[in-house]
């Protein structure tokens, strides 16, 4: 058995290849050929064309391999506040180490020699190019400048990066819709090599059923770090307010593209079994986010399960348990489950209740030494009558 996933081939792969056609044709939408007649196919410029994957290389390296989901992926993102794409060659001509060939190389040793001037963390990624080699995407900004050649990009590193100002040599274009890369950087790791290009291929055909082709682009990329989540892929889009956010998602199967879509990308909800963080995470939230460890698949559903059992009995220990006796309760102090913002509150609201506390006790004090005084007096009363009463008698 074999598992097809589908690759793009150059033209000059492209073999001659001829069909006869047994049966009529549907007619819905598609070109109807006569019984009988063939059909070149070397006439097209470009085709797809399936590339094959057999089940023990999807067992190993696809979507079915035993590691997916084996990995709690929240917080598997390094922070970082900017990122900047350059557009260039094709996955299948990226090296193993592609940021060592040409212009890549010169970008990332600028990026190196710059790294402590510029004013964010910022990182490089390759992205697909063909005819936009040299075009280079930065975000949250999202503008595009075009063409950066050899000898310009200390320059632009200079001015667009470090000091934050247009670029002499270029002018920035803005950028609009959700952007998709997918890390399809088969030379480096084949996990992502035969991931990769099966979600591109699928997010393609979702896109296209959705009338998406202006608001939504999907382009390969290279290396972003964590082979073994494969399939990878970072969502640039923006939020409710229109802010520019970068969600990172892991273990991402074909099966989860749609979802993908009509979730995070119409509505911008996170899904959170595959999501691994985001960028603009500084350090603290990356460790709250490893905290929580947020589940995958499966697990995600025992999690919830378990989450509604824990409040339900929540509740009803809250119920019955708050019986104070002599100013003790069982029950948790309630000012430990409050922000840092409202404890000051919190304090000031049980200070003035111990005020209260105290005032009433030393009113409680005097009304019973009074009443015990006017007992004393009572007897001492009684005492002096029947004192005369037996004198008298």
């Amino acid at each position: 058995m074999r598992i097809a996933y589908p690759s793009i081939i150059s033209p000059a792969r492209i073999q001659l290849f001829l069909f006869t056609v047994q049966r009529k044709p549907l007619s819905r939408g598609l070109c109807q050929v006569p019984i009988g007649k063939t059909i070149p196919l070397s006439s097209m410029e470009e085709t797809e064309s399936i590339s094959t994957v057999s089940t023990e290389e999807d067992a190993n390296y696809g979507f079915t391999r035993s590691e997916m989901f084996s990995t709690n992926l929240a917080g598997t993102v390094d922070p970082y506040d900017r990122h900047v794409f350059l557009c260039h060659k094709s996955p299948a001509e990226w090296a193993s180490r592609v940021e060592e060939d040409a212009l890549p190389k010169l970008l990332s040793s600028a990026f190196k020699s710059h790294k402590d001037s510029m004013p964010f963390k910022t990182k490089l990624t390759i992205c697909e190019g063909g005819e936009s080699d040299g075009d280079v995407l930065i975000f949250p900004e999202m503008i595009k400048y075009k063409g950066l050649t050899d000898s310009i990009v200390d320059d632009f590193v200079d001015d667009v990066l470090v000091n934050g100002k247009p670029w002499a040599s270029g002018v920035a274009e803005s950028m609009s819709g959700s952007y998709v890369f997918v890390c399809a950087h088969g030379s480096r790791d084949k996990r992502c090599g035969v991931c990769g290009p099966a979600l591109i291929k699928k997010f393609k055909e979702e896109i296209e059923l959705r009338g998406l082709n202006d608001q939504v682009f999907v382009s390969a990329c290279s290396h972003i770090g964590g082979h073994k989540y494969a399939g990878n892929l970072i969502i640039y889009s923006p939020d409710a307010e229109g802010k520019t956010m970068g969600h990172w998602y892991g273990y991402v199967t074909p099966n989860d593209v749609p979802e993908l879509l009509d979730q995070h990308i119409a509505k911008g909800e996170i899904l959170e079994r595959l999501w691994r963080g985001q960028m603009g995470a500084s350090t603290v939230e990356g460790d709250k986010a490893d905290e929580r460890k947020l589940p995958n698949g499966i697990e995600a559903k025992k999690m919830k399960k378990h989450e509604e059992t824990k409040s339900q009995e929540t509740k009803e220990i809250a119920g019955g348990c708050c019986q104070s006796a002599n100013g003790f309760s069982c029950c948790r102090d309630p000012s430990s489950g409050l922000s840092e913002e409202n404890k000051p509150k919190q304090q000031e609201h049980e200070k003035s209740s111990l005020r209260g506390l105290k005032s009433w006790v030393c009113s409680w004090e005097q009304s019973d030494i009074l009443a015990a005084a006017a007992v004393v007096g009572a007897v001492a009363t009684v005492a002096v009558a029947y004192s005369f009463y037996r004198k008298s008698g």
